[in-house]
């Protein structure tokens, strides 16, 4: 199974990036996943299952750490394949 993962971390900052921002950034380029959307109000991420659940596992627990506060996801499964 194939999966899409949308996310967003709060609070915003339009000067600079956050803590919360940057690290999400960071788990997700350094995820095993086939493709990821990096942008300032939007990410995205698609991969394998494990992979997907694996990389929103490691994000939630390290965004919440550095400062956010909040986390707005949606997970979509995409397509039927590797898992």
């Amino acid at each position: 199974m194939r999966l899409r993962v949308e996310f967003t971390t709060e609070p915003f900052d339009l000067d600079e990036a956050p803590a919360h921002a940057l690290v999400a950034r960071a788990v997700v380029e350094a995820a095993e996943l086939d493709a990821v959307d990096v942008g300032p109000f939007g990410n995205t991420a698609e991969g394998g299952a494990d992979a997907v659940l694996t990389a929103v596992d490691t994000l939630l627990r390290k965004a919440l750490e550095a400062g956010a506060t909040r986390v707005s996801l949606q997970v979509n499964v995409i397509g039927e394949g590797d898992r």
